[in-house]
């Protein structure tokens, strides 16, 4: 643990087996591992949940899982839907079994037609349908979750148009689902998404902690743009999970050694 904080890292092309990234994430006395599930190795019929939960509790860390990039459940077509919903059902059932506790996703923003003055996205301009499903997911969601504790945290990634904040407005109308602050993406849009956030800062319950200066993202901690402190003390005041969001083994070495070095300036 860092700081009274509790600091996790990504999961790392360079060390994508659940063995390498423990043996790292104790290394470096993190507390947590993300298994992002764009690998092919963290996917559903492949995932062992109990050799997984064994692997974290052993060396006294925890999980939390990186949903699927792709994601898309509001796709108007319902067959490819339904593949995306039903994998973040099996999801939460093998989160159950690994003891995780934050599911953390994307909202797909959809897709675009291009016209000569402007862009427009489909599900902006089909609300209703699009809010519609968001609705009948968050509802299964429920279900599917239960009493298990289990949060789904959305994340910012780019800026929320409004259909989009539409649409995470639908999903906090449920407790099964809070946000995910990631402070360097929000930071590479000028913070323009903080206001949102903010509007709902005691559903904040994770975060992702890169740099970035201008639109590059992922840098080592105190090497870019972001304001790190404040963005820590708010993480400490709402109890959030911090993701190292680093991309590479030298890059998370050197952000850890940047929070020790915060932490004994205090």
């Amino acid at each position: 643990m860092i700081n009274q904080l509790f600091f996790g890292m990504p999961t790392l092309i360079e060390k994508p087996g659940i063995r390498e990234s423990v043996k790292l994430c104790t290394e470096l006395g993190l507390d947590f591992i993300e298994l992002n599930m764009n690998l092919p190795q963290y996917q559903i019929g492949i995932m062992d949940a109990d050799e997984l939960r064994k692997a974290a509790a052993t060396n006294n860390i925890s999980l939390t899982i990186h949903l699927d990039e792709n994601l898309n459940v509001c796709d108007f077509n319902n067959r490819v839907a339904d593949a995306y919903r039903h994998t973040v059902f099996g999801t939460i059932d093998l989160a159950k079994r690994m003891d995780v506790e934050i599911l953390n996703m994307h909202m797909a923003p959809g897709i675009w037609f291009s016209l000569p003055d402007k862009r427009v996205c489909l599900f902006d301009l089909y609300r209703d349908r699009y809010l519609e499903k968001l609705k009948v997911f968050r509802e299964q969601c429920e279900k599917a979750i239960g009493g298990s504790g289990i949060r789904i945290c959305v994340e910012n990634s780019g800026g929320y148009p409004s259909y989009l904040q539409d649409g995470v407005e639908i999903l906090l109308e449920s407790d099964v689902f809070s946000l995910t602050w990631d402070v360097g993406h929000d930071q590479a849009i000028q913070n323009a998404d903080a206001p949102f956030l903010l509007k709902h800062a005691d559903r904040v319950r994770h975060m992702h902690i890169h740099d970035a200066i201008s639109d590059r993202n992922h840098l080592v901690l105190g090497s870019g743009e972001v304001d790190l402190a404040n963005h820590i003390r708010f993480a400490k005041e709402h109890d959030c999970r911090c993701v190292i969001e680093t991309k590479s083994v030298d890059g998370l070495r050197e952000s850890v050694s940047f929070l020790k070095t915060m932490r004994e300036s205090e």
